[in-house]
C-alpha cells in the first residue's frame, strides 16, 4: 500500500501541475526587433504616478458635502487633460498590475506564485527602452524593473520593507517619503552637473510608486477616513511635484504626466480577484501631447459599477485595457514600444497630427505582428508539417497585403482608413497569438482526462478486489499478461517517439505517457471486471441503479457547493434527518437528537457572509469564553475521575491548554484595541501568539490516547491558535464542527449495530494506541460508502463553511495581526493557510477515530474518499476557463487547484491524523531518592 499511496501522490501532483501548462503557460516570446514611430514625439519626459490600490470610484466621486476628494486632479480632468477608466486583469495584485502598466502585457497566473520581487520571466518595459528612468517607492515593485533592464540606466530609491506596516500610525507617510525624496533629488541636481544634464536629456521617465493608499485600504478599508485622507494627501503631493518639475524645466511644455493605479480594492480591504471594485482603476493624463477634455452631455456606462455618482463629470470618459498605457507612454516620449506589449495605443488621448497618430498605430500593429510571426515560427518548428494547421486570417500573403495597404493609405494621406486597417491587423495578430499559444491544449487536455479516468477506475477496482467480497480471486494467465505488458510498452514507445520528433518539452512526455501505465494496471484487472459484471447482474438491478444515482447526486451537491455555499446548508439539513430515514433514532434517541441539532447549527454558517468583510471581535471573545467554559467542565470531570489515571501529569497538560485558550482570548482583545488606537502590535502579544502556535502542535501529543480525551486535547490546542487568527463569527465554527464530529463518532457506532456489522464498543475507554490490531478488520459494506461521503462532505464544509477561499480577495490581512503587521506575503499566506487547515485537522482526526472504532482499515475508507474527490476533480478540470470575465477565470482555476490540493492534502492529512491520535510523547519523570 505505501507504494500505492506514493503512486497516488505522484499522479495527483502531475494532474495539479498540468493545468498551468495547459491553460497558463507564459505568453512571452523573444527575438522580435524593436519598433519605433519615425516622427518626433511631443514630450521629452514623462512623469508616471502609480497610486497603489486606488479605486476609480474613490478618486472620481465627490465627498458627501459636494466637494471633490482630489481637488487638483479634478481641475486637471475638467480643464487640462484626458481621463478614463482602465480595466486591469486577474490576478489584481501589485506585481502583475505594474507589469501590465509598464511592459504592456499580462503576466500568466503562475507568476504570482513565483514571488513579488523577482523576475520569473525576462521582459522588456518602457523603463528599459527609455534613456534614463528614476523611480522612488516600494522595495516590492521597483527592483523588478531595474533587474529586467539592459545596461545601467534605471535607478531606484526604496524605503525599507519594515515601513510597510499595517498597524503603523499612518501609512500615508510612505507617500510623503516618496514626495520628499523626489524634491530633494531635483534640488541636489542643481549642484550635480552630471545629474543635471542627464535630467535634461530626451526620453526620460520619472516613476513615483505611492503605496500608502493600498496599505491604508488593507488596514482600515477603502471607505475609511484614513483611505480618503490619503487620497487628499496624494493629490496635494502630485500638485507640488508637477509644479516643481514644470519650474525646473522652465515651463518648456515638454513634460507629460500620467496618474493611474495598478489595481483597486474590495469594500473589505483586499484584492486579487475580479470584482469591478478591484479591476477598475483611474487614469488621468495631462501635459505635452495630450488631448484637452472633450465636453459631453451624457456618459455611456456599460458597467453598472460605473454608474455611481460620477455623472456630474461632463468630460468624455474613455474605457480601455490596462496594457494600453505602455504604448501610450512609449508614443508620448518617442521610445520603441516594449517588445512583448499587447496593448493598443489609445489615440483618443493624443493631441497631435493625424499623420502622427497613423504612424504611431502602424508602429503598434507591426510590433504586435512581430510577436505573432515569432510565435508562429516556433510552433511550426515543433510540429510535424502534415499536422500543422496555420492561423488562416493572417497567412504570409495576408500580412504583406495589410502592411502594403496601410503604407499606401499613409502616403495618400488617407489617415482614417490607415488607422482602422491597423486596428483590424492588431486584433487579428492578438487572436493569432492566442491561437498559437493554446495550440496544444486539446491534445494535452485529452491525455490528462484519460489519465484521470484510468486512475479512478483503477482505484475502484483495487477497493473491490482487496476490501470487499464481491469477487472471487482469479488466477492470471502468465502468457496473456506478458503479451499485455509488451503491447502497452510498444504504445508508450510510439508516443515517446512521436513527441521526440516534435521536440516537445519534457512535461509533455509526463502528461502523454501517464495514461499508459495507468490503463495497463486497469486492463490487467479484466478478470475482476468480468467477475464483477456477472455479480452485478445477479443483484437487484433497481437497487444497484438507485445506489449509483444517489452517489452521483451526492457528488453533484459537493461540486455545486463550490459555486454556491448554500448547497452545503441543504446537504447538512439532509444529514440532520438521516437518523429518521434509516430508523437509527429508535435505538439512540438522545444521540440522534443532538446530531440533528448540531447539523442545523452548522448549516447556519454557509448562509453567513464571507469571513473578513466585517470584523466582530466580541464574537471571537465569546467563542474563547465558551471554549473556556466547556474545558472547565471537562477539567472538573477529570478531577472527579482522577483516581482512575496514573498521575497528575494529564491534569497539568489539560490545565496548560485551558490557560492557553484564556491567553489567546486576551491577546485577540488587546491587539484589536491597540491597533484601533494606532499603537501598533504589542510585542508581548506577538510573543504569546507565536508561542501558542508552536505549543499547539506539541501539547496534544502529551495527552493520554483515550479516544475522547485525545480528541478534546487536539480541539483545545487548535482552538487556541484559531482564536488568534479569527476576526469574527468564524471563531465559533470549529466549536460547532467538532461538537458534530464527537456526535458523529457515536452515531457511527449506532449504525454499526443497526446493520449488524459488529457489536457496539465502549468508546469512553477506547484507546487509540491499541487500535491498530490488523486481525480485527472487517470487509467493506455499502454503508461505508456513505461514511466516506460524510467525510468528504465535512471536509468541504470545513473549507467553505466560513467563506469561499477559492477567491484570493476573500483573504483578510486582519486575521494575522496578532502575529505580524508588517507586509510579508509568504508569512501572511502561510498563517492564512494554517487557519484554513485547522477545521480540516479536526475532521480528519474524527474520521481516523471512526475508522478505528468501526474496525475498518484506514486504507479502505480512504480509497473510497479518493474516488469521490477524483470524480469531483474531473468535473472541475473541464470547467477551467481562460476566457470570459476575469472573475470566472480566477474562480475556475482556484476550484480545480482546490480539489486537487484537497486530494493530495487528504493523503497527508490521513498521516497527520494518525500521528496526532496514536502517538504519545512521554515527559521525563522526576525520580524520588530515598535516603538510607
Amino acid at each position: 500500500i505505501p507504494v500505492f499511496i506514493l503512486a497516488g501522490l505522484l499522479v495527483h501532483c502531475v494532474f495539479l501541475v498540468s493545468i498551468f501548462d495547459i491553460y497558463f503557460s507564459s505568453p512571452l516570446v523573444h527575438g522580435m526587433t524593436p519598433q519605433q514611430t519615425p516622427l518626433p514625439p511631443p514630450a521629452k519626459r514623462l512623469v508616471l504616478f502609480v497610486a497603489d490600490g486606488l479605486r476609480a470610484d474613490s478618486l472620481y466621486e465627490l465627498n458627501s458635502n459636494g466637494t471633490p476628494r482630489a481637488p487638483y486632479l479634478r481641475s486637471i480632468l475638467e480643464n487640462n487633460g484626458s481621463w478614463g477608466i482602465s480595466h486591469t486583469r486577474v490576478p489584481t495584485e501589485s506585481r502583475p498590475g505594474h507589469v501590465a502598466l509598464i511592459a504592456g502585457f499580462y503576466e500568466d497566473v503562475s507568476a504570482v506564485a513565483k514571488g513579488w520581487k523577482e523576475n520569473p520571466v525576462e521582459f522588456d518595459s518602457v523603463f528599459n527602452e527609455s534613456k534614463y528612468t528614476w523611480g522612488w517607492g516600494s522595495p516590492d515593485i521597483l527592483p523588478m524593473f531595474a533587474k529586467g533592464a539592459t545596461g545601467d540606466h534605471v535607478y531606484t530609491f526604496c524605503y525599507t520593507a519594515e515601513s510597510e506596516d499595517f498597524g503603523a500610525q499612518d501609512a500615508a507617510e510612505l507617500d510623503m517619503w516618496v514626495f520628499d525624496h523626489v524634491k530633494s533629488f531635483f534640488n541636489s541636481s542643481r549642484s550635480n552637473q552630471t545629474l543635471f544634464s542627464a535630467l535634461h536629456e530626451d526620453k526620460v521617465v520619472l516613476f513615483l510608486h505611492l503605496l500608502g493608499i493600498d496599505t491604508n485600504g488593507h488596514a482600515h478599508r477603502p471607505n475609511s477616513r484614513e483611505y480618503k485622507e490619503n487620497i487628499k494627501k496624494v493629490d496635494k503631493g502630485i500638485k507640488e511635484i508637477a509644479s516643481m518639475i514644470e519650474n525646473f524645466y522652465g515651463n518648456d511644455g515638454k513634460t507629460a504626466f500620467i496618474l493611474t493605479s495598478d489595481h483597486g480594492m474590495t469594500d473589505w480591504g483586499s484584492h486579487g480577484a475580479g470584482h469591478p471594485s478591484e479591476t477598475l482603476t483611474p487614469l488621468i493624463v495631462w501635459g505635452a501631447g495630450v488631448n484637452y477634455p472633450q465636453k459631453v452631455t451624457s456618459q455611456f456606462f456599460e458597467d453598472n459599477f460605473l454608474k455611481g455618482s460620477w455623472n456630474c463629470l461632463k468630460m468624455g470618459m474613455l474605457l480601455f485595457a490596462q496594457a494600453d498605457i505602455a504604448p501610450l507612454m512609449a508614443s508620448l516620449i518617442g521610445v520603441p514600444f516594449p517588445l512583448n506589449s499587447v496593448g493598443t495605443l489609445p489615440l483618443e488621448y493624443l493631441n497631435n497630427s493625424a499623420h502622427f497618430k497613423a504612424e504611431s498605430i502602424f508602429t503598434n500593429a507591426v510590433q504586435i505582428l512581430e510577436q505573432f510571426k515569432v510565435k508562429m515560427s516556433q510552433k511550426k518548428e515543433t510540429t510535424l508539417s502534415f499536422l500543422f494547421t496555420p492561423f488562416k486570417p493572417l497567412s504570409d500573403s495576408e500580412q504583406i497585403n495589410f502592411l502594403k495597404k496601410t503604407r499606401l493609405y499613409i502616403q495618400q494621406e488617407k489617415y482614417d482608413e490607415a488607422v482602422s486597417l491597423c486596428k483590424t491587423l492588431i486584433n487579428l495578430a492578438l487572436e493569432g497569438l492566442s491561437y498559437y499559444h493554446t495550440y496544444d491544449r486539446l491534445f494535452l487536455g485529452l491525455s490528462i482526462a484519460m489519465g484521470f479516468v484510468g486512475w479512478t477506475t483503477y482505484v475502484i477496482l483495487v477497493i473491490i478486489k482487496t476490501h470487499t467480497n464481491l469477487t472471487k480471486t482469479v488466477q492470471t494467465n502468465n502468457q496473456e499478461s506478458t503479451v499485455l505488458f509488451y503491447s502497452f510498452a510498444f504504445v508508450g514507445i510510439i508516443i515517446a517517439f512521436f513527441l521526440l520528433i516534435q521536440t516537445c518539452p519534457w512535461t509533455y512526455y509526463v502528461y502523454c505517457l501517464l495514461p499508459v501505465p495507468v490503463w495497463y494496471a486497469v486492463v490487467r484487472e479484466i478478470p475482476v471486471i468480468q467477475d464483477l459484471a456477472t455479480n452485478f447482474l445477479s443483484l437487484r438491478i433497481g437497487q444497484s441503479i438507485g445506489f449509483i444515482v444517489v452517489c452521483m447526486l451526492g457528488i453533484e451537491i459537493l461540486v455545486f457547493s463550490f459555486f454556491y455555499r448554500s448547497a452545503l446548508t441543504i446537504g447538512l439539513l439532509v444529514f440532520a434527518v438521516w437518523p429518521v430515514i434509516t430508523q437509527l433514532w429508535v435505538q439512540a434517541k438522545t444521540t440522534a437528537l443532538i446530531w440533528t441539532l448540531l447539523c442545523v447549527l452548522l448549516a447556519i454558517f454557509p448562509l453567513m457572509p464571507v469571513v473578513g468583510r466585517e470584523a466582530n471581535i466580541s464574537l471571537v471573545i465569546a467563542a474563547g469564553l465558551l471554549t473556556l467554559l466547556i474545558s472547565c467542565f471537562s477539567l472538573a470531570s477529570l478531577c472527579k475521575n482522577e483516581n482512575k489515571y496514573r498521575n497528575n501529569e494529564d491534569l497539568k497538560i489539560h490545565f496548560y491548554q485551558v490557560l492557553s485558550i484564556a491567553l489567546s482570548t486576551y491577546v485577540v482583545s488587546s491587539t484589536h484595541d491597540s491597533l484601533k488606537n494606532k499603537q501598533g502590535l504589542p510585542v508581548l502579544n506577538q510573543i504569546i501568539s507565536w508561542m501558542t502556535l508552536v505549543s499547539s502542535s506539541v501539547l496534544p501529543l502529551l495527552s493520554p490516547t483515550f479516544l475522547f480525551r485525545r480528541l478534546f486535547s487536539i480541539l483545545l490546542s487548535l482552538m487556541s491558535t484559531y482564536l488568534l487568527l479569527s476576526t469574527g463569527y468564524e471563531a465559533l465554527f470549529p466549536l460547532v464542527l467538532s461538537g458534530l464530529m464527537f456526535v458523529w463518532i457515536n452515531m457511527e457506532q449506532e449504525a454499526l449495530q443497526h446493520y449488524g456489522l459488529s457489536l457496539k464498543q465502549k468508546l469512553a475507554v477506547f484507546n487509540f494506541a491499541y487500535a491498530t490490531d490488523i486481525t480485527q478488520f472487517r470487509q467493506l459494506h455499502l454503508d461505508d460508502v456513505r461514511r466516506s461521503f460524510f467525510f468528504v462532505f465535512f471536509i468541504v464544509t470545513a473549507f467553505f463553511g466560513t467563506g469561499n477561499i477559492a477567491s484570493v480577495n476573500s483573504f483578510d490581512p486582519a486575521s494575522v495581526y496578532c502575529f505580524l503587521t508588517v507586509f510579508s506575503p509568504f508569512m501572511m499566506g502561510g498563517l492564512l493557510v494554517l487557519k484554513v487547515v485547522i477545521p480540516f485537522v479536526l475532521v480528519s482526526c474524527a474520521f481516523e477515530a471512526i475508522q478505528v472504532t468501526t474496525q475498518l482499515s484506514s486504507k479502505s475508507l480512504f480509497l473510497i474518499v479518493l474516488v469521490i474527490s477524483d470524480i469531483m476533480a474531473l468535473h472541475f478540470f473541464f470547467l477551467v476557463k481562460d476566457y470570459g470575465s476575469w472573475l470566472d477565470i480566477g474562480t475556475s482555476i482556484s476550484h480545480y487547484v482546490l480539489v486537487m490540493s484537497l486530494t493530495i492534502f487528504m493523503m497527508l492529512m490521513n498521516g497527520l491524523a494518525q500521528l496526532l491520535t496514536t502517538k504519545r510523547l512521554e515527559l521525563p519523570r522526576r525520580t524520588k531518592h530515598h535516603s538510607t
